[in-house]
């Protein structure tokens, strides 16, 4: 294991302070953000042109890349974040915010397109495996930790935004001094949706979806904390509770949907989202426990959704496409998360916090809906003939690339092309 991932610990470290960044500044846009009084509505658009940015910056980022090398475009892009984050906490102005956020957001994916495309460069096929096992544990630990550094600063004050702009920049660091060699273009973005629904109208339909209720309950789960009048620690609590139970559920859930049909998993555990959702939007829960059980319920449920979803695809599509397949799906996952937040923040206007989860409760109901509907026109693939499932890391809103999809040990087994070529095609 430690000579797998010698070769790639200035990056990996890299990875974790980025997310770090991320984690820190997801939360405390929110938090803060209600704090100052901006409304629902404008907490909801600060997630959507984050979403926005990242999306967009997976289409342009890579233009950028091949023009002005990978070292300089990550340094470019990580000091870009940084002035971004160090200029929220000085303009304290919701206007500035929007525009700031979506530049983060661009920004954000090429740091973590070159980031991906650089691990996948340097994995082999015996190392690829833990590498981005590795890569996944420290994006989902990297936003956790950032999330609990809130409670321990008071958020009035300028001092978490001055934090957040160090942890990018010593995200730069290690990549920028490191002797590894600059990796193959970044893959360029190319995305079918008619092919895609025509391959799994389930898949297409269902990752919508869920990318609006994670979309929506990632960007606006803070906001409706702050309104219900939770302590800063108890907020981070909960919402760093979803992430974990949806990595665990992810396996047991992936198993599951390896011996049936996957539809009727994905609207069993629609199912189970929409019910805790509903139970936080009609009962209001105001005890602490009560809230992180539901919350936890609804983590584990949504957040296992995307995987089956995706391996759904996969088995209707031809082992090669993984990456073509894949990659489209997570975009469309993108545009959901853009779709969420502006529709979460006026609904919470309208009808209260609380009617967060009535959103994403909707979205989970029209999954088990389809999926349903779905499994009574097509016969499932049979079990010898399935992708077999595997984790994903997409537990938080458009935090990966479709590079990532490239270093998935699925991707190199499943080509039949060489690597190289692959990458720069």
């Amino acid at each position: 294991m430690r000579r797998n991932l010698l070769p790639v610990l200035a990056l990996l470290t890299s990875t974790l302070f980025l997310f770090l960044g991320n984690g820190l500044q997801g939360l405390l846009l929110p938090v803060r953000g209600s704090l100052e009084g901006y409304s629902n509505e404008i907490l909801g658009l600060i997630g959507t042109t984050w979403a926005t940015g990242f999306v967009v910056g997976c289409f342009v980022a890579p233009n950028l890349v091949r023009r002005i090398g990978h070292v300089r475009a990550f340094a470019g892009f990580g000091a870009l974040i940084c002035l971004n984050v160090l200029l929220t906490g000085i303009l304290v102005d919701q206007t500035a915010w929007l525009i700031l956020r979506a530049v983060t957001g661009f920004c954000t994916a090429g740091t973590c397109m070159i980031i991906e495309s650089w691990l996948n460069e340097r994995a082999t096929n015996e190392s690829r495996g833990a590498i981005f096992s590795f890569y996944i544990s420290i994006t989902l630990f990297g936003v956790v930790g950032g999330q609990m550094m809130v409670p321990f600063v008071d958020i009035s004050t300028p001092i978490l935004f001055m934090i957040c702009g160090i942890l990018y920049c010593l995200a730069i660091i290690p990549t920028a001094v490191s002797r590894a060699a600059s990796p193959q273009p970044l893959k360029r973005v190319k995305i079918d949706l008619k092919g895609l629904y025509h391959n799994s109208p389930v898949s297409f339909i269902a990752i919508l979806l869920i990318g609006t209720a994670n979309g929506a309950y990632g960007t606006l789960a803070a906001v409706f904390g702050a309104r219900a009048g939770l302590p800063e620690g108890t907020i981070a609590l909960m919402v760093s509770i979803t992430i974990f139970a949806g990595a665990i559920a992810q396996f047991p859930a992936g198993r599951l949907s390896d011996t049936m049909d996957r539809r009727y998993v994905l609207a069993a555990l629609s199912a189970v989202g929409a019910a805790a959702g509903l139970a936080l939007a009609l009962f209001q829960p105001s005890g602490v426990y009560a809230i992180l059980i539901l919350v936890a319920i609804y983590g584990a449920a949504s957040n296992a959704l995307y995987p089956i979803a995706v391996a759904h695809a996969n088995d209707h599509a031809s082992p090669e496409d993984f990456v073509k397949v894949s990659g489209g799906l997570l975009l469309l996952f993108g545009i959901g998360t853009i779709i969420g937040p502006s529709l979460g923040g006026p609904v919470m206007s309208w009808l209260g916090p609380h009617a967060l989860f009535a959103v994403t409760a909707a979205s989970h109901l029209l999954v088990t809906a389809y999926a349903i509907f779905r499994s009574r026109r097509r016969a499932p693939v049979p079990v010898a003939d399935r992708d077999s499932y595997a984790g994903s890391p997409a537990l938080a809103p458009s935090l990966t690339t479709p590079e990532s999809l490239l270093l998935n040990p699925r991707a190199n087994e499943n080509s039949t092309d060489d690597p190289s070529e692959r990458q720069a095609s």
